[in-house]
């Protein structure tokens, strides 16, 4: 991890060259989500290649720029696009731009993703607060010498997602009148989707959702001190006895479908954050 302040710095320099605002939320935008970025006031925009240290993102519809801008009248920094574990990425290169966040002053995460639900109440296209996190990815960003100026050797995770925030969310979502869960989610490494055993055993140890990205980039935000929202979009079922092959177009279609749901989460949450200043 003793490598990450320098990178940090330096990517912090290329992006405050484009934008001299301290941002109040960094926001990570997943799967077919990237259109929450109309949203923003957009003052300045970095494709990955300008940004020193940042991954280029291969997913499908992960577009890969950074936005700065205005979302309800708090400065944002958005990525639209984020880096995966099966693209091949270490997972302190994953996380680096929640880093890079939180040295350009964010003290806040909104981070979202599509996932595949397995708890049985939930519908394509429902939403869920994360709530909590389960990581069976295999590896952990902070392993290796603890950099102290970035944060402590062992923080604490019983509460990785602010549970204030989280109510808000579920909130607007009941004055909208759309569905949303309060849920736990794992975290695997993919890229392939699991086995009919694999679900009933991610079942088994208290998991709601299941996706490939967010888990990492929690646990470095909670590393370095910010508070976390985490949204998902359940894009697909995976009820091992009721199991369909995995169709990746209708997942992205059912992820844009439900943007809408999703911009008001992160606007809302963001005028709540506004109407404290």
């Amino acid at each position: 991890m003793l490598e990450l302040h320098g990178q940090i710095e330096e990517a912090c320099s290329a992006i405050r060259a484009q934008w001299n605002q301290t941002p109040h939320a960094g926001i990570i935008l997943g799967t077919g989500l990237g259109s929450l970025v109309s949203k923003i006031e957009v003052q300045a925009t970095l494709d990955y290649e300008e940004i020193p240290h940042f991954p280029k993102s291969t997913a499908t519809s992960h577009r890969g720029r950074l936005v700065c801008g205005l979302l309800e009248e708090l400065p944002v920094i958005a990525m639209e696009g984020r880096f995966h574990m099966y693209e091949g990425y270490p997972l302190k290169q994953i996380t680096l731009p929640v880093r890079v966040f939180k040295a350009l002053g964010a003290e806040l995460l909104v981070v979202s993703n599509a996932s595949g639900g397995m708890n049985p109440n939930y519908a394509c296209g429902d939403i869920v607060v994360i709530d909590d996190q389960i990581n069976l990815m295999g590896d952990n960003p902070l392993i290796g010498i603890n950099d102290d100026r970035l944060g402590p050797r062992f923080p604490d995770m019983s509460a990785p997602y602010d549970r204030e925030l989280g109510d808000v969310a579920l909130e607007i979502a009941r004055r909208q009148n759309f569905v949303a869960h309060r849920g736990v989610m794992v975290a695997v490494a993919g890229p392939n989707l699991e086995t009919r055993a694999e679900y009933r055993f991610l079942r088994m140890v208290g998991a709601d959702i299941v996706g490939m990205s967010t888990i990492p980039e929690v646990i470095v935000a909670v590393h370095a001190g910010m508070r976390t929202i985490g949204l998902s979009v359940v894009t697909d079922l995976c009820l091992p006895d009721a199991l369909k092959p995995a169709n990746v177009p209708e997942i992205i279609a059912i992820a844009n479908a439900a943007e809408p749901k999703l911009t008001a989460l992160v606007s809302g949450v963001l005028a709540h954050e506004s109407s404290k200043k």
